[in-house]
């Protein structure tokens, strides 16, 4: 009889062991696209700025060759693609991989954007990494600004080099910049916003938490790099003052374990709409 119990109480225990390394393979090893809307008066009324952002890729391949999400990324059509850090993972030393995947992404759309992670400062082929992404067609945007003309707006866009390890200056990134336009900060850890004050910044792109890679359902993320267990921004928009916000995506990769689960792997199409 108790054998039998047993056998009763393990059936179930191996159906949910089972449930549960099938999710974490599906949300390791595929990805979703995150479509977020927002709205401006900066923009003129009935346009709109499609942002594609990638992050967090840390040196992984989705499919041969990167296909699928290349693929992905020409059905978008985005008119701006920024990368906001830990292309590669600190302990990558062949870039190949990135390399041919920043190629691919440059042939679909010439506005590709990034600032520096974590991972590329503790990278000893960060040097490396930099100048070959600007051989590659892509703009490095640490501490820096560029003002861009898209669908008869507008567009300042700013980044900062990764906050978390203090290579950060948000005064060079935004010198320069008119309130009156719209504009997009690129930052790779989201505490940046923490020190921010009057900065006339609609709206800020972050990675850097991985969304937790694990998360619990109906809590999020048990853990995330610089603010400890449960954090508070972990993935997601969050407004930070009136109509200014922050949008953390959860980001491609992983690093540490290499495991996702119940936060599958993602970029995110952020498509910023004008109003009256």
């Amino acid at each position: 009889m108790l054998k039998r119990k047993n056998q009763l109480l393990l059936y179930p225990s191996l159906v949910l062991t089972t449930a549960v390394c099938l999710k974490v393979i599906y949300d390791t090893n595929t990805f979703k696209v995150n479509e977020v809307d927002l709205y401006s008066t900066k923009l003129s009324d009935g346009s709109s700025i499609k942002i594609l952002q990638l992050t967090d890729i840390h040196n992984r391949i989705f499919g041969k060759a990167h296909l699928p999400l290349i693929n992905r990324i020409g059905e978008l059509q985005p008119d701006v693609i920024v990368i906001t850090g830990d292309l590669v993972d600190r302990k990558t030393t062949d870039l190949t991989a990135m390399f041919r995947l920043i190629e691919k992404i440059v042939a679909i759309n010439k506005h590709v954007y990034f600032v520096s992670g974590n991972h590329e400062w503790d990278n000893f082929k960060k040097d490396q990494l930099m100048d070959g992404l600007v051989d590659r067609g892509v703009q490095l945007m640490d501490n820096t600004n560029i003002i861009l003309d898209i669908n008869h707006n507008k567009l300042q866009l700013a980044g900062v080099a990764d906050y978390s390890t203090e290579h950060d200056n948000l005064s060079e990134a935004m010198l320069g910049l008119q309130s009156e336009n719209y504009t997009l900060l690129l930052s790779h850890a989201p505490d940046l916003v923490n020190k921010l004050t009057n900065e006339s910044i609609d709206l800020i792109l972050s990675g850097h938490t991985h969304g937790g890679q694990i998360r619990i359902p109906f809590i999020g993320a048990m853990v995330a790099p610089d603010q400890g267990y449960f954090p508070e921004l972990d993935k997601g928009l969050y407004q930070w003052k009136p109509d200014h916000y922050l949008y953390i995506d959860s980001g491609l990769g992983t690093t540490k374990l290499p495991i996702r689960l119940f936060n599958q792997s993602q970029m995110s199409l952020l498509t910023i709409k004008g109003k009256k």
